[in-house]
């Protein structure tokens, strides 16, 4: 993934529903690489049809064999001991 969290603050503007865009597009290959799809995975749309949009990400639902490997990929990335 990209560098740090990206985070809007009080600026909600078009380059903050690109930068929410490029990190669902980046989780979505994260997960990808985990094994794991959220067919679901988007941009609320209803965060965005404001005059200065505040984007929120939607993980949208997915079947339990799904959860269990979203489960299972968090848990590898757990450090020893924690």
């Amino acid at each position: 993934m990209a560098a740090g969290p990206v985070s809007c603050g009080g600026r909600h503007s078009a380059r903050c529903v690109e930068e929410a865009e490029e990190t669902v597009k980046e989780l979505r290959a994260a997960l990808a690489e985990a094994g794991v799809i959220l067919p679901s995975l988007r941009l609320d749309p209803v965060s965005l049809a404001r005059e200065a949009p505040c984007p929120l990400v939607e993980l949208g639902g997915c079947s339990v064999d799904v959860a269990t490997r979203l489960t299972a990929a968090l848990r590898a990335q757990r450090p020893a001991g924690a």
